[in-house]
C-alpha cells in the first residue's frame, strides 16, 4: 500500500510541475503577443519630419 501511495504522490508531482510549466509559457506567450501588437502599431518620427519639409517648403 505504501509503494501505491509513493507512486501517487510522484504522478501527481510530475502533473503539477506540467501544469506550472504550461502557465508560466501561456503568459510568456500572452506578454510576447502583447509586445508584438503595439510594436506594430508604433509610427516612427521620420514621417514627421517628411511631412514638415514638405510644408516649409
Amino acid at each position: 500500500m505504501k509503494k501505491v501511495l509513493t507512486i501517487i504522490a510522484i504522478i501527481a508531482a510530475i502533473a503539477a510541475a506540467i501544469a506550472g510549466i504550461c502557465l508560466v509559457v501561456k503568459k510568456l506567450a500572452a506578454k510576447k503577443q502583447e509586445t508584438s501588437s503595439s510594436e506594430e502599431n508604433y509610427v516612427s518620427c521620420s514621417c514627421e519630419e517628411e511631412f514638415s519639409s514638405e510644408t516649409i517648403a
